[in-house]
């Protein structure tokens, strides 16, 4: 008991040494990051973006290489993918208008984009990449956008995209008056 009691205050100085040192002569890290943007093209659009997919997709990505051990990942993305309608391909000659019918010719619906969320989706477990791991992520990214992007292609986004449209315009176009209105799609 003797011997805890002569070693105790020694342990407090000593940790309290430690603490006080520790402060004192941390290493301090800042982090400072310099841009120098650019507006490189301004573009005028006119794209009524009418539909908007969330998609999920669990992509396990396997990389087989001679002479090492096969590298993996496996990521859940976060994706999205909108259908339009380019109103900038609209003309006067798409629009006729008879006593109170408006005959609306839309331009076909399309898909604007389809984009991966990086910042919603996740690497989950990487398997043997060792020293390749941000390529293989990279290839991975790049084979779930081109399996997203097909898949949106199969999809029905762009007939949702054409019932939007008429839900959308309809009412404005009778708000402004006209009973009957018939949208069609060249």
């Amino acid at each position: 008991m003797k011997i805890v009691l002569r070693i105790l205050p020694w342990l407090i100085i000593l940790v309290a040494g430690y603490f006080f040192l520790a402060q004192k002569f941390s290493i301090n890290t800042s982090v400072e990051s310099k841009h120098q943007l650019m507006v490189e093209k301004i573009e005028a659009i006119g794209k009524l973006e009418l539909v908007r997919y969330q998609i999920s997709d669990v992509i396990e990505h396997i990389n087989k290489t001679d002479y090492l051990p096969e590298a993996s990942v496996l990521l859940i993305v976060k994706a999205e993918a909108v259908g339009c309608i380019d109103l900038a391909k609209f003309t006067s000659t798409d629009l006729k208008i008879e006593e109170d019918t408006v005959i609306l010719n839309l331009p076909q619906p399309e898909i604007c984009y389809v984009k991966i969320d990086h910042k919603n989706s996740k690497v989950y477990d990487t398997k043997m990449a060792f020293f390749r791991e941000a390529d293989l992520v990279d290839e991975a990214y790049k084979a779930a956008e081109r399996e997203v992007t097909a898949e949106v292609k199969k999809s029905d986004i762009l007939n949702q995209t054409k019932a939007n449209a008429s839900n959308v315009l309809k009412p404005i176009i009778e708000g402004l008056g006209f009973t009957n209105v018939r949208i069609t799609f060249d």
